[in-house]
C-alpha cells in the first residue's frame, strides 16, 4: 500500500474523457509503476469569487488541523496496539483500507449536500474534527492518568530498597508487636551487612540478641529486621544513622495491605478497560476523520480548480501515487497535459520562487497537493 498520494486536477481543453485516455496513455508509458484513479468530485456550489478567494486561505490551515488529527489519532492507535500486545492491522474506513478509499473515493451526499455553500461544508468537517480531537484529549487524558498512578505504584514496588515500599516484602510474622516490644527495618548496604550483624545488637542497651533477619535484598541493599524495646526504638535509629544504616518508617496494618492492593487490582482493571474503550473509540473516530478529510480533500480541489482554471468549471480530478524516482517525470507528463501557454506562464513563476494557489509549496501550472496516510 502507497502511503504517499498526490491530488491533482487538470485543466480539460476538449472533454474529460479525452484527457484521462491521453493520460492513463502517457502514464503507462512513462511512468508504468505510477497508480493512477479518477477522483471524482461533484459539481459543487460554486458561489462567489470573493467567497472562493476568501475560502482559499482557510483551506491550507483547516487542512493542517484535519490531517494532524488524523494521524494524532493513527498515532495512538499505534501506541495502544503496541502496550496491548494486539497484531497491528491495517486500518479501515467503511469497512474498506483506508487507501481504497481515498482511490475509490465517492461523495456522501446525505452527509455533505452539494448544495450547500462551500464554507459551510468546510466549517461542518472542521467542526466536527475539532470535536473528536477534544473528545481524544479527554479520553487520551483519563488513561494516561490511571496509567501514571499504575507506573508510580510500580516503580514504589521496584525501586531501591532506600525508597521502595516495603508491604510487599513484610509478612506478618516477620513483625513483633506487643506493649513493650517493637520490631524496626533497617536497609544496609549490601557491602555493611557483615557490619551490622556484628554491631545491631550493641547499638543501644534494649536491643533483643539475634533478633536480626534478612527478608530481602537487591543489588544495592539487604533488608533486615530488629526487634527492640519500645521505648529505645528513637535512640536506635539515631546510633544506626551514625553508622551508615537507613531505619525505614514502617507500620504493619493488615487492612491497609489489603486496601492497597484491592487498590492496585483497580487500577490495573480500569487500565485495561479503559486501554480497550479507547481503542475501540480511536478506530471509529479514526474512520469519520478520515472521511472528512478526503471529503475536505475534494472541497479544496473544486475550489483551486475554479480559481486557476475559472467557470464553469472544467477540469478532470486524479489520484496518482508515483514513487520518489518517478516523480519528476509524472511532474512532466501533467505539465505536457495543461496548455501550453498556461505551463510556461507557472514554470517562468516557479523559476522566480513563486508560492502556488492557496499557499502551496511548489507551483505548478495544475492544482496539485499531497496526501500522507502515515
Amino acid at each position: 500500500m502507497a502511503t504517499r498520494y498526490w491530488v491533482v486536477s487538470l485543466p480539460v481543453q476538449n472533454s474529460a474523457s479525452s484527457l484521462w485516455a491521453r493520460l492513463q496513455e502517457s502514464i503507462s508509458k512513462n511512468s508504468f509503476d505510477t497508480p493512477l484513479y479518477r477522483f471524482n468530485i461533484p459539481n459543487l456550489r460554486v458561489g462567489t469569487l470573493d467567497s472562493l478567494l476568501a475560502l482559499s486561505d482557510d483551506l491550507l490551515k483547516s487542512n493542517a488541523f484535519i490531517e494532524g488529527v488524523s494521524h494524532k489519532i493513527r498515532r495512538q492507535i499505534e501506541e495502544l496496539e503496541k502496550v496491548s500486545g494486539v497484531v497491528s492491522s491495517s486500518l479501515t474506513v467503511d469497512g474498506v483500507p483506508v487507501d481504497s478509499y481515498l482511490i475509490r473515493f465517492v461523495w456522501d451526499d446525505a452527509k455533505y449536500p452539494v448544495m450547500s455553500p462551500l464554507k459551510e461544508i468546510v466549517d461542518g468537517i472542521h467542526f466536527q474534527v475539532a470535536k473528536i480531537e477534544d473528545d481524544l484529549k479527554v479520553r487520551g487524558a483519563e488513561y494516561n492518568n490511571v496509567r501514571s498512578q499504575l507506573n508510580a505504584i510500580n516503580r514504589k514496588q521496584s525501586g531501591s530498597l532506600a525508597v521502595r515500599d516495603l508491604s510487599n516484602l513484610v509478612k506478618p510474622q516477620d513483625i513483633i508487636t506487643s506493649e513493650h516490644l517493637a520490631t524496626l527495618l533497617a536497609v544496609i548496604p549490601k557491602y555493611s551487612q557483615k557490619d551490622w550483624l556484628s554491631s545491631y545488637e550493641t547499638l543501644t542497651t534494649y536491643v533483643v540478641p539475634r533478633s536480626s533477619k534478612k527478608l530481602y535484598e537487591d543489588n544495592e541493599y539487604a533488608l533486615y529486621t530488629v526487634t527492640l524495646f519500645s521505648r529505645d526504638a528513637d535512640n536506635f535509629r539515631t546510633k544506626a544513622r551514625e553508622r551508615g544504616f537507613q531505619i525505614r518508617d514502617f507500620e504493619y496494618n493488615p487492612e491497609t495491605q489489603e486496601s492497597r492492593k484491592r487498590e492496585l487490582e483497580k487500577l490495573m482493571q480500569d487500565q485495561d478497560t479503559l486501554r480497550s474503550s479507547l481503542l475501540q473509540w480511536c478506530y471509529a473516530s479514526y474512520g469519520e476523520v478520515f472521511t472528512s478529510w478526503i471529503h475536505f480533500c475534494a472541497v479544496r480541489v473544486f475550489a483551486e480548480s475554479i480559481l486557476r482554471y475559472g467557470l464553469p468549471p472544467s477540469f478532470l480530478s486524479v489520484v496518482l501515487a508515483p514513487s520518489v524516482k518517478s516523480e519528476k517525470k509524472v511532474r512532466s507528463i501533467l505539465e505536457e497535459l495543461c496548455d501550453s501557454t498556461n505551463s510556461t506562464f507557472w514554470k517562468s513563476e516557479d523559476e522566480a520562487g513563486m508560492g502556488g494557489l492557496g499557499g502551496e509549496a511548489d507551483a505548478h501550472p495544475y492544482v496539485s497537493f499531497t496526501i500522507n496516510l502515515q
